[in-house]
């Protein structure tokens, strides 16, 4: 199979091993002339960054770089990012690695032209509409890991620094022009960030799959995003270099952005105020609260999970698909509680508040009420 495609949906993607040469055709595409690169603090003096930089150079782009992005980006990283941004002239962001390094890559072409605070275009209602939306400038989004898929999502993660609060900043512009995903740069990374990187995309297909709302699109394309993460992600785990496993878990990852548009639930709601708090790695934590989630959801979501361990080719119904995750887990070297994690003697009641406010609430297969997750939080904080 020549895993090689161009594709248009939900943005334009080339796809396909070695295609980080074709960045300034991308550029092209998006408008781009005076580029900066952001990415995070742990990539900026790495090999495929540094050979990106000199694709660009080589193409007149230059050589502008911003990495000044920490793992749970928050506001002090945005506001020099749009410094760096315009103190270069620059007309447009290329969104380089992992979540963070795409999130606030995305925010700073988002911001650079704003007048008013990141805060006023969190994803509530319709304050999107709040933003001057010609003011945007273009983003192009080359992942470097296969987890979080926010090289096709119109939103960012955001922590707010003061109130220890993650925060969705969502605009239909953010969407970046042009994605390349190329699964050699997947190669390099260290095997704790592929497993938790993975299960992040596992998560979102998982909890896409058991939302209760309306989305027959996500559902297929959530379904067959766990098929991949199964199937592949212990492959590239324990052999880096094998390419195309990389390959099927980068389709994971954009797969599981694409199907929570039908929405995400509790495992989120708790994972981002722990690591808003505690600046745990967000697919990791991910990882150690889902059995948890599981089991608080049981009643709800026993007959939806039995259609896919049937699908997945894993007996025993909801049980087995209960019991896969944890060997799952396991396999992939994933801590076993948040206090193997360092989590210890975790503010219960700050996560609480933090999970309850969050709008991942909304898609949870079980009315996140205050006694419900609060039950959760127990369960998962030992």
């Amino acid at each position: 199979m020549t895993l090689t495609a161009n594709w248009s949906y939900p943005t334009a993607i080339k796809f396909g091993a070695g295609r980080i040469k074709e960045l300034p055709e991308a550029c092209a595409q998006a408008g781009i002339k005076r580029p900066l690169l952001v990415t995070d603090k742990g990539l900026a003096n790495m090999e495929i960054t540094q050979n990106t930089l000199d694709v660009l150079e080589a193409a007149g782009l230059g050589r502008a770089l911003f990495a000044d992005v920490d793992p749970n980006p928050n506001e002090a990283n945005l506001d020099a990012g749009v410094a760096a941004f315009k103190a270069g002239d620059h007309d447009g962001v290329i969104a380089f690695g992992g979540g963070s390094g795409l999130d606030l890559g995305k925010m700073v072409a988002f911001m650079a032209g704003q007048t008013r605070p990141v805060w006023d275009f969190e994803d509530i209602g319709d304050w999107w509409t709040r933003a001057d939306a010609d003011a945007i400038f273009p983003n192009i989004c080359v992942p470097t890991t296969a987890g979080t898929g926010s090289e096709v999502g119109r939103a960012s993660v955001l922590t707010n620094s003061e109130t220890q609060e993650k925060k969705i900043i969502f605009h239909p512009k953010v969407l970046p022009s042009v994605v390349i995903c190329d699964p050699e740069l997947t190669v390099g990374m260290p095997k704790h960030i592929t497993a938790g990187t993975g299960m992040d995309a596992f998560a979102h297909c998982l909890e896409a799959f058991c939302s209760p709302h309306y989305h027959p699109m996500s559902q297929g394309i959530a379904l067959e995003g766990l098929r991949l993460v199964k199937e592949n992600l212990p492959r590239a785990y324990n052999t880096p270099d094998d390419i195309e496993a990389r390959a099927h878990m980068m389709s994971a990852a954009m797969m599981g952005a694409t199907a929570f548009q039908k929405g995400l639930g509790a495992i989120h709601s708790l994972s981002h105020p722990i690591g808003a708090i505690y600046h745990t790695h967000h697919g990791t934590t991910n990882a150690v609260v889902m059995q948890a989630v599981l089991e608080a959801n049981r009643d709800a979501i026993e007959d939806r999970l039995a259609l896919a361990a049937n699908y997945l080719g894993i007996e025993g119904g909801y049980d087995g698909f209960y019991a896969f995750v944890g060997e799952l887990n396991a396999a992939l070297g994933i801590p076993a509680s948040l206090s193997a994690m360092g989590v210890t003697d975790p503010d219960k009641e700050a996560i609480l508040k933090g999970a309850l406010k969050d709008p991942s609430c909304g898609g949870n297969p079980v009315e996140m009420t205050e006694a419900y997750t609060r039950a959760l939080i127990d369960r998962v904080c030992v």
